[in-house]
């Protein structure tokens, strides 16, 4: 594992200035925030050794240098799911290189189902605790003690610094930052209605199939972690409807308007 990072962070520096200031996950439907940033040095999964490959539509699988909204920021457009038939630690394998390069923080962002039904469709919801339903963890392996302590303590796994940096940031531009927990499932199905009514007894406000193994590693290396996902769709168990991934994406477009407005604002401060 160690000599694939190795050889991952070898090509890497050859390319990208040694300075990062933020890291960026991009989930499903979010890739336009790189649109944004400028001195951009762009480079797909599959030209990188040792890198996993997207297999899904609508992850486009580009690892993106440049300067946002005045910050060195490392964005990786696209993510790996366990539903892919990847393991967990080609899952989490963009924050280890993300660290390996010096990054400290990791703003990450996902489209999620709202369990919570006072959410509305695009809306935002800052993660501020989660909920792990995939079976497992990006740290059960025997070399986990090669790169940090094995037992990760997971007491405030998003930080509360930007948390509040992130709510100050939403007021002032009178956009609704709703908070909430995010339940990671594994997928690729959705749930069905019990599992909805499940989600909702156990205190989700929304859930996912990504995002959790990736905190999970980066508390494990000690970085800062804020997470923001996009309501897409409503999982009212009562009221279920055959599910659109063109609606989905469509819902995240509109969120994702909102989440660059917020970031325009957000990443220059923190």
């Amino acid at each position: 594992m160690k000599k694939k990072i190795e050889n991952t962070i070898k090509f890497l520096k050859e390319r990208f200035p040694d300075e990062i200031d933020i890291g960026i996950i991009l989930g499903t439907g979010l890739g336009t925030l790189v649109n944004h940033m400028s001195q951009k040095i762009s480079i797909q999964y599959d030209e990188i050794p040792g890198f996993p490959s997207a297999t899904i539509e609508f992850h486009k699988g580009e690892l993106i240098y440049g300067e946002l909204y005045g910050r060195k920021v490392l964005a990786f457009r696209g993510r790996f799911h366990l539903y892919e038939g990847h393991s967990y630690f080609e899952i989490t394998y963009p924050i280890r290189i993300l660290n390996a390069l010096g990054g400290e923080k990791v703003l990450i962002s996902n489209a999620a189902g709202g369990i919570n039904l006072d959410f509305k469709k695009a809306d935002l919801m800052l993660i501020k605790d989660h909920i792990n339903l995939q079976g497992g963890s990006p740290l059960a392996f025997k070399e986990v003690e090669n790169f940090g302590e094995r037992f990760v303590d997971m007491n405030q796994p998003y930080n509360a610094e930007l948390i509040e940096k992130s709510i100050s940031v939403a007021k002032k531009l009178d956009i609704t930052l709703h908070q909430g927990i995010y339940a990671s499932v594994v997928g690729p199905q959705l749930e069905t209605a019990a599992e909805y009514r499940f989600l909702k007894i156990i205190g989700s406000d929304a859930v996912g199939m990504s995002t959790v193994p990736e905190v999970i590693v980066a508390r494990h290396l000690n970085m800062e972690v804020l997470a923001i996902s996009i309501i897409t769709d409503l999982c009212d168990p009562d009221n279920l409807e055959p599910v659109n991934i063109q609606d989905i994406i469509t819902h995240a477009k509109l969120g994702e308007e909102k989440l660059i407005q917020l970031c325009r604002e957000l990443i220059p401060i923190i």
